[in-house]
């Protein structure tokens, strides 16, 4: 039995038990629904709450600990016999001699971690059916093993199940006993969703929280190696280093001036294309153009923010890159197969809706009143929009070109496929540059082993990464906080 089962089943129950609660509420108020507390739908969600979230807390808490429960469970019940017979067709000699030395000695702790988890490995493999990627010389052992870890999870999941519905069905019945005409249903159904909504929060809070500590910890790993000094102000980057004293070609430079350089570079060319054609068509969207002109243009343009990265990488590389490249033979000068100019303005395009949709969505929400107190005064159009409409949107529009200079920073494909990655420090958009986040896409693609600095790295350019966009947010705070129109 499945815990997708498990959750239709609650989910079921608790639209029974909303039907249920509402029509005792209707019967146990006479046909009068103005003597109860709350109105009959508040009954049904009281009664479909407690006949649904204990159970789904109980799911939630079950999925957590099914796993590593169940294969405790079956690491306990291994014999020696079993973990020696194991261990010599698995481990290495030295592994095994100290396996065997152990098993000698006795005690409760017989495998490191990482054999208890190539173990287990094994054992969910011969369960799941997969047994082609399982030693042929280990499966007669660990089929026992198998077949007890998967009579546990076949138990754990009909307990869940069986469980589950019982909380469910005694919830249900419960709550529904207890309507009566003086139940506030209301207050109790608004107290659970305030307690869900804490919650919540708690877990976005918590997420950021997670993932700022985990950048500072591997950082902090990759500054003990390398100075910050270097990594910051350094103008080499050439993540490379030697596995072996004898290894060759590995300079290990990791200098990230180049890489916010070039980030900074494609940033500035996409938002020169971006936020003029961006904010101007919101301007003409929202003070100038027809009703059916609006309806049919801004549709078109959101279109642009579905429209996958890849696809703009290709239509970067194939068309606006050769473009570039004949135009500038044209004039004499020198341009790159790939280009920081191609891919900001690819990118600046692909960002034109976030600048768009969201500068016109603040213009719209100025009060109509301030427009026609202007126009009232004798102000033409074009100045209304300059003087009175564009102040009072100021801080939307702000929003609007931090979202988009975000978004440009973050942007991998484009860059990847159309700037190319030569880490170099240049002012010139006709060059091919590379930016943070395709270094870490570069450093972090297939197996990594998390104790390198060329790995540590990335996070450390995530972290830079992190703090710039930080300092973006409380500057564009502090222009808003400046230039801010108030009206009464």
């Amino acid at each position: 039995m499945s815990a997708s089962v498990t959750v239709a089943l609650i989910l079921l129950l608790s639209l029974i038990g909303f039907w249920m609660g509402r029509s005792r509420a209707v019967a146990v108020s006479g046909g009068r629904i103005a003597s109860l507390h709350s109105v009959p739908n508040y009954y049904g969600s009281f009664v479909a709450i407690w006949a649904g979230l204990p159970a789904l807390v109980l799911v939630l808490f079950w999925l957590a600990l099914k796993f590593p429960v169940t294969e405790a469970l079956v690491l306990a019940g291994l014999d020696v016999d079993t973990i020696r017979a194991w261990g010599q067709q698995m481990l290495p000699p030295q592994d095994l001699a100290q396996l065997m030395e152990r098993l000698a000695a006795g005690g409760s702790d017989l495998l490191s971690d990482n054999q208890k988890q190539l173990l287990l490995i094994n054992i969910r493999n011969i369960a799941a059916g997969q047994s082609q990627y399982v030693n042929p010389d280990v499966l007669g052992i660990l089929k026992p093993a198998a077949a007890h870890y998967s009579t546990l999870l076949s138990l754990a999941n009909w307990s869940l199940f069986a469980i589950s519905a019982v909380l469910a069905v005694g919830g249900l019945v419960y709550t529904r006993a207890r309507i009566s005409p003086d139940l506030r249903a209301r207050n109790g159904v608004e107290k659970v969703v305030n307690a869900l909504l804490i919650v919540c929060s708690l877990i976005a809070i918590f997420t950021t929280l997670g993932i700022v500590l985990s950048l500072l910890f591997e950082s902090v790993r990759f500054f003990a190696r390398v100075s910050p000094v270097e990594f910051l102000f350094g103008t080499h980057w050439s993540p490379q280093t030697a596995l072996r004293a004898d290894q060759a070609g590995s300079s290990g430079a990791f200098g990230a001036v180049p890489l916010f350089s070039g980030t900074l570079l494609i940033a500035v060319v996409a938002m020169m294309v971006a936020g003029p054609v961006g904010l101007l068509s919101a301007i003409y969207l929202s003070e100038y153009a027809p009703r059916g002109v609006r309806n049919t243009v801004k549709p078109v343009l959101e279109i642009l923010a579905g429209i996958p990265t890849v696809v703009y990488g290709f239509f970067a590389i194939l068309t606006v890159a050769p473009v570039i490249r004949d135009v500038g033979s044209l004039l004499g000068l020198s341009v790159s197969s790939n280009s920081a100019l191609a891919a900001g303005v690819v990118m600046g395009v692909m960002i034109v809706p976030f600048v768009s949709s969201l500068s016109d969505d603040v213009i719209n929400a100025v009060p109509q009143s301030l427009r026609d107190g202007s126009l009232g005064l004798g102000a033409t159009r074009s100045e209304t929009v300059r003087q009175v409409i564009l102040p009072a949107a100021l801080p939307g529009i702000v929003g609007a070109f931090l979202l988009a200079i975000s978004r440009a920073i973050g942007e991998t494909m484009i860059v990847v496929m159309a700037a190319g990655m030569a880490a170099k420090i240049t002012a010139n958009p006709l060059e091919a540059v590379t930016t943070v986040t395709v270094q870490i896409a570069a450093l972090l693609v297939g197996d990594q082993e998390f104790d390198s600095a060329k790995t540590l790295s990335a996070f450390a350019l995530g972290l830079v990464l992190f703090f710039a966009t930080l300092l973006l947010n409380v500057v564009a705070l502090r222009v808003v906080q400046k230039y801010r129109e108030k009206y009464d």
